[in-house]
């Protein structure tokens, strides 16, 4: 059927009169009587009946001002989704994460979806393999990642830089402290985690070590950093985690801020294909941006936030 023969229609139907709806659409008369003339041909039967003063439905009539209602209001909706979906503000988002990262993104995409109401976001649990995997395949938008991937066709958009803090059993005396060195730890054994491929999270915490003089006696090599804690708090030794690992309450484990200068950052990050256009994936990212520009602060105890240089005298 014509969606505007079917605007006529109904305009004829509501004034009850051709004269009126004429007037009401913009448009001549006669013009307005062919055009329902020809939609009574289409559906085979007679839409109106003429009175004395103008028209009345039949009962064909009445059905199709009904059926037509919900048809212009379906097309209205297709018309308008179509249009968000162009704008990338309908569709849908998946999203690949793996172990802690769901620590890092609830307020990254509790402000998406505040912004983007229409656009499903869907979260696959799948480790850094899989979410790379998954991207190539087109089967996710985005994953995350600690440091940054340098691999072929794909893309890193910081979400934000955060400080490694040390996780220590509450029974060894340096929980007691309020920051711990890499030195005070040197003799422990450490639990650490690899964080995707080469070079990783792993390769710059040995790194760190060999630079203040010691080679780490590695006591469990595990996946991720919610297995390391896991570990510490099973008095298997100490771990450096993300900051945000640090919202975990898990008896036994104490995060404690790593004292040295400058302070070890460590990058969150988005990751999605390069030739990825969607313009769901635009407003993803420019989320990303809109946040990092605004610098959303960590949720964290301030004993666990890198140390500020004191102001002095009165310098800015």
């Amino acid at each position: 059927m014509d969606l505007r023969r079917l605007r006529y229609f109904i305009a004829v139907a509501e004034e009850a009169n051709i004269g009126r709806a004429a007037n009401r659409l913009n448009m001549a008369q006669p013009p307005l009587t062919r055009q329902i003339q020809q939609l009574e041909t289409e559906v085979g039967t007679s839409l109106f009946q003429r009175t004395r003063k103008g028209v009345r439905m039949t009962n064909a009539g009445q059905v199709l001002f009904e059926e037509a209602r919900n048809i212009l209001a379906l097309a209205t909706r297709a018309q308008e989704r179509t249009k968000l979906a162009g704008l990338g503000q309908s569709g849908r988002l998946d999203v690949g994460l793996f172990g802690s990262n769901i620590l890092a993104v609830p307020q990254l995409l509790q402000t998406f979806r505040m912004q983007f109401p229409d656009i499903e976001v869907v979260v696959h649990a799948m480790n850094k393999e899989k979410q790379l995997e998954a991207l190539y395949d087109r089967r996710v938008t985005v994953g995350f990642n600690l440091l940054g991937l340098k691999l072929a066709g794909i893309a890193n958009e910081k979400v934000r830089s955060e400080p490694l803090v040390v996780a220590i059993n509450e029974a060894d005396p340096l929980s007691k402290r309020s920051s711990v060195s890499l030195k005070q730890i040197s003799e422990r054994p450490m639990v650490i985690f690899a964080s995707g491929p080469r070079p990783n999270l792993m390769d710059m915490i040995f790194a760190l070590c060999l630079e203040d003089g010691f080679q780490p006696a590695i006591s469990q090599e595990v996946v991720d950093s919610v297995t390391a804690v896991s570990l510490v708090a099973a008095g298997f030794g100490v771990s450096l985690v993300p900051a945000t690992v640090s919202q975990m309450s898990l008896p036994g484990v104490a995060f404690r801020r790593l004292n040295r200068s400058p302070p070890v950052m460590v990058d969150f990050n988005c990751i999605h294909r390069r030739d990825d256009t969607s313009p769901i994936l635009k407003a993803f990212l420019h989320t990303i941006r809109m946040m990092r520009n605004a610098r959303t602060p960590l949720i964290l105890p301030r004993s666990l936030l890198p140390k500020r240089n004191p102001v002095k005298n009165g310098a800015l």
